[in-house]
């Protein structure tokens, strides 16, 4: 009972999480080369053969890829506000997301947009130096909040997580104190009756469900990774609550399964699953934001095993490892997507089988987005400051104790 009565300690940064999302975001490239070769995602670039095995592939990741994004991202928030406090948090957030969306919307957005033009018309011959300014013509509209600009050629394209990520921050700031109170009540629930972690699954089917699933955004509803975001920081890290997540993993995993397989006859038939309103369009979204639930929960709790002490772990290869990862993966994802598209864009011409050109499209840009950021992002603090990673010596060093927000309830 001792042990447990109290809250335990946050087990403070989850290096398989760190190590996971930035496979996500390699795992992107190999996404979006696939939607080159899809019927129905209306991708920048299309070859003109396409097959429908790659719909059924690429819903096996949009289920859980880009919400585990979030609710890693949830949990780094966590850290963050016990380091800095909600409002050294905020401007932080502000500069390390803020500034590459920017950076990345002015410089590399309007290379897709004017690809996709010069690949749908043959005839289409506008130089880039004058579609630049036009795609940066933009005017408010706060009716798709929080994509806030609207213009005839703009767009955020990928960059759409950027944005909702940073909105998501600046809502938490305010509110993490008493989210963070909130968790820490509700953990003990969650320690005793594991069961109790389904229970996001209904709003996740209902936000899907009622408010439509968005193609633009990896197949879920905007709103629902904020549900990912906010267990990140408030439950992810409890260890009463990851002690759960262990013990659930299995069984939570073949329930999603389950549900994800019973969305298979909406996707494949019917109506639109994605905004029709039928009854079995809005099945079909809910039990896919159910099945979503459920497939993040089986991950989190089977790659959350005991490890090494934690001297031992941070010495050796694997720190290393950590080290070059966890701060790559946002430069990674700024530079994915136009760095595919432009390959596609070269390649979809060319007579030879779809493996094939699949194969050059992922390998190419594999390789150039690594070389870019080994040689062109992480060496130099101003293009660091320009793609969110840290340029000084600020960061503190590893096993340095957080400083606690007084806001926030112990973690002890």
């Amino acid at each position: 009972m001792g042990a447990d009565a109290g809250r335990p300690a946050d087990a403070g940064r989850r290096g398989e999480l760190d190590v996971l999302r930035a496979l996500v975001v390699l795992g992107l490239v190999f996404f979006h080369s696939a939607l080159v070769f899809s019927p129905d995602d209306d991708f920048y670039v299309k070859d003109p053969r396409t097959t429908d095995a790659v719909t059924v592939l690429a819903g096996f990741g949009v289920v859980w890829a880009m919400p585990l994004l979030f609710l890693v991202a949830g949990l780094g928030a966590r850290h963050s506000i016990r380091r800095r406090g909600a409002r050294g948090f905020a401007r932080e957030r502000l500069l390390r997301l803020g500034v590459p969306l920017v950076f990345a919307t002015l410089v590399l957005c309007p290379l897709p947009q004017w690809l996709r033009l010069r690949a749908a018309d043959p005839g289409y011959d506008e130089p880039y130096g004058r579609f630049w300014p036009r795609f940066l013509t933009v005017r408010p509209d706060l009716a798709d909040f929080p994509f806030v600009l609207e213009g005839d050629r703009f767009e955020t394209g990928h960059l759409w997580f950027v944005v909702l990520l940073l909105t998501f921050c600046l809502l938490l700031a305010p509110v993490a104190a008493r989210l963070a109170a909130a968790a820490e009540r509700a953990a003990p629930a969650l320690r005793r009756r594991p069961g109790l972690l389904l229970l996001p699954a209904l709003p996740l089917a209902a936000v899907n469900a009622l408010l439509g699933m968005e193609e633009g955004f990896a197949g879920w509803n905007r709103w629902a990774y904020l549900l990912f975001f906010l267990h990140g920081f408030a439950l992810a890290d409890d260890e009463r609550v990851r002690g759960a997540t262990r013990r659930a993993a299995v069984p939570v995993g073949v329930l999603g399964l389950v549900l994800f397989a019973g969305t298979a006859p909406g996707f494949v038939a019917g109506d639109d699953p994605f905004t029709a309103r039928s009854p079995w369009a809005l099945c079909t979204r809910a039990l896919f934001g159910a099945a979503g639930w459920c497939w993040v929960v089986a991950i989190l709790g089977l790659l959350d095993r005991p490890g090494l002490p934690r001297a031992r772990a941070e010495r050796g290869g694997r720190a290393a490892v950590l080290r070059y990862l966890t701060p790559a993966a946002l430069p990674w994802y700024v530079l994915h997507q136009p760095v595919v598209v432009a390959f596609a864009y070269g390649v979809v011409g060319w007579p030879a089988p779809t493996a094939v050109k699949y194969a050059v499209i992922v390998t190419a840009s594999l390789a150039v987005i690594l070389l870019v950021y080994e040689y062109g992002v992480r060496r130099s603090p101003v293009t660091r400051f320009l793609f969110g990673m840290r340029t000084g010596s600020r960061a503190p060093a590893a096993g340095t104790p957080p400083r606690p927000d007084p806001r926030l309830p112990p973690s002890s």
